[in-house]
């Protein structure tokens, strides 16, 4: 649903490569008579203003705001890929990777003319106009917003009641080693494929994790997109006990990897490929192929190294978008544990109390049963 009527061009699907120009910057003088320097992109045929520049954003190697924006351009089409048509939460930095940030779910409304945004509906009833990208003149618009990272829904404006992204979100609690994470995301592609041959797409989450993103027939709804996932953990928690865990609450997940299967609840979101992630050396969530999962170090995924990896090897996630599976195989392997008893999994508390859940009560405070 679109809340302007104002005239918009053609939207660019991913894969094209429109013309980019970064101007000189500018120092210009405000109404106070203070000097901002400023710098103009041209991309997509727009034109973005960058401020501030020459802020430092990132201290372990001193990148700017003006090397994010770049970065964004470098890597714009696999960026865009994850986003695109998505509506997408702002989470801003102003001062950089390790200063305060806060979750914007509205798009101000001192924006550009050209801005896209798209209306979603919160589990609360409350709705929202949040940015909708189409181009990467979208994605230099939102960095210099303070975005470092872009965190889109798993619908399209098409359709926002019907997710077309199946994510699986593998957390490591404190403590667990990286490899840990990469054995259970191998173990997580063996149950994909035999539970109706779906195809997973690897990425760094740009922290400590993996991400898993299934491109799916937007045939179901958030509940049932939810609970593929929730029987899909419950799987590879079965197949590596050692490992891997689908205990929502912290105190009953161990020393292992959590498969947060609540991300494909409505208004979750994760950070999308190609995304800068809030840390010193400016991490990067970057896609993989299944062969790298294996050795795959993040430390050396940044901000600094992928546009070359990107324009050595291209977009190596490319291939998302040419085959959408569908959920059945999970589902049945949904029903399989419901009919042995295994019901539903506690949801995030901002959520109201779903039918057939158990009781959202940290288990060493649940009220023991009288003798």
């Amino acid at each position: 649903m679109w809340l302007s009527d104002v005239a918009r061009p053609e939207p660019r699907q991913p894969g094209t490569s429109p013309a980019r120009n970064l101007a000189r910057p500018e120092r210009r003088v405000g109404c106070l008579g203070v000097a901002k320097e400023t710098t103009e992109v041209e991309v997509d045929g727009r034109t973005v203003t960058v401020t501030n520049p020459s802020k430092v954003f990132f201290s372990a190697r001193g990148e700017t705001k003006l090397d994010l924006v770049n970065y964004y351009l470098a890597v714009g089409e696999g960026a865009l890929r994850g986003v695109y048509e998505r509506p997408t939460v702002l989470k801003r930095f102003p001062n950089g990777a390790e200063g305060d940030f806060f979750f914007q779910k509205r798009v101000p409304a001192s924006r550009p003319e050209w801005l896209e945004t798209v209306t979603v509906a919160f589990p609360s009833g409350r709705s929202a106009e949040e940015l909708c990208p189409v181009d990467v003149a979208h994605l230099a618009w939102a960095a210099n917003a303070g975005c470092l990272d872009l965190n889109p829904w798993a619908v399209r404006r098409a359709d926002v009641d019907h997710p077309d992204e199946l994510r699986i979100d593998l957390d490591p609690q404190p403590g667990v080693p990286f490899d840990a994470v990469r054995q259970v995301a191998l173990e997580a592609r063996q149950v994909l494929a035999e539970r109706g041959g779906l195809v997973g797409w690897p990425k760094t989450s740009g922290s400590r994790g993996i991400h898993v993103n299934v491109r799916i027939q937007p045939r179901w709804d958030f509940l049932g997109v939810r609970r593929a996932a929730l029987a899909l953990a419950r799987e590879v928690e079965r197949r590596r006990p050692d490992l891997a865990t689908s205990k929502w609450w912290k105190e009953e997940r161990g020393d292992k990897v959590f498969i947060d299967y609540n991300q494909n609840a409505r208004d979750r979101t994760v950070a999308s490929v190609y995304s800068v992630r809030p840390n010193p050396e400016g991490r990067v969530s970057c896609p993989l192929e299944w062969d790298e999962v294996a050795d795959v170090e993040p430390a050396q995924l940044t901000l600094a190294t992928v546009p070359a990896r990107y324009a050595e090897r291209g977009d190596v996630g490319a291939g998302i978008d040419e085959v959408d599976h569908s959920l059945e195989g999970l589902l049945e392997l949904a029903a399989e544990d419901e009919a042995k008893g295994l019901g539903d999994a506690p949801w995030p508390p901002n959520f109201a109390k779903q039918k057939g859940e158990p009781r959202r009560v940290q288990p060493s405070r649940a009220r023991k049963p009288q003798p």
